[in-house]
């Protein structure tokens, strides 16, 4: 309990020291588009992916489930939306990527740890967390966009599940989509994406800064960056569920 909660005590010091002696906005300006290709661009295809398959799977399975003929064929639509919007899209894909960019920050910054470059840079008089962390948090800054392709293709790939399936007809599908449909779930499925791009941004960079050791403990500390990432995204996930649409 105490070592947790020196590290919670650690990461907030880690996270006042990331916005200290900011380094010059024309070195900072080639980093942030770096991270913005690595993290945000490279997530693009994966996430497109499994999106898409995920929202026929989740149209299939409300299908084959409605089994009662009076229940209307229009609630396909409707499960398919309120699935892929309020937790598939915003969370389900945040912790994949907790996998994928937290792996790569952690492992990233960890290297460097490792080479000794991050002593280089404060030896340079250079803060090393703000050279190595705020790009990042800057860069998933766009990370909402990257969940919004998210929600339209998994609701894409429910409608031609649905549809080329034979499960319903794209009428009845669109009408699913749009019954009863309240505007706030969009803004609520934003705002956990952006608690959830800091936390993608801030828990793996600090296992792979304060890590100790050689190559094999880099690895190590991916992994555990990846289970603490997707704690602190499950955790953030209910008290933001409670907070936001609880009445």
């Amino acid at each position: 309990m105490l070592k947790m909660l020196t590290h919670i005590g650690k990461y907030f010091l880690m996270l006042k020291e990331i916005f200290n002696k900011p380094l010059k906005w024309s070195a900072m300006k080639n980093l942030i588009f770096k991270e913005i290709d690595d993290l945000i661009i490279g997530s693009l295809g994966i996430v497109a992916f499994i999106s898409f398959f995920v929202g026929g799977v989740v149209s299939i399975q409300t299908a084959l489930n409605l089994t009662n003929p009076l229940i209307p064929k229009y609630l396909i639509g409707f499960a398919t939306r309120q699935s892929v919007i309020l937790e598939f899209a915003p969370t389900f894909i945040s912790i994949i990527m907790a996998g994928k960019m937290g792996s790569f920050i952690t492992s990233s910054i960890g290297t460097m740890r490792v080479t000794e470059q991050i002593d280089a840079l404060e030896v340079m008089g250079v803060n090393s967390l703000n050279y190595l962390v705020f790009p990042k948090i800057i860069a998933l800054l766009l990370y909402p966009f990257v969940i919004g392709i998210s929600m339209f293709l998994g609701v894409l790939g429910g409608w031609m599940a649905g549809v080329y399936g034979g499960f319903t007809s794209s009428d009845e599908f669109i009408m699913g989509l749009q019954t009863e449909f309240i505007p706030f779930h969009i803004t609520y499925a934003f705002i956990k994406t952006f608690v959830f791009a800091i936390i993608l941004a801030t828990i793996p960079s600090y296992h792979g800064y304060y890590m100790k050791g050689g190559a094999l403990e880099v690895g190590k500390a991916s992994t555990v960056s990846f289970v603490w990432c997707s704690v602190a995204i499950i955790l953030s996930n209910y008290i933001l569920t409670q907070l936001l649409l609880s009445k």
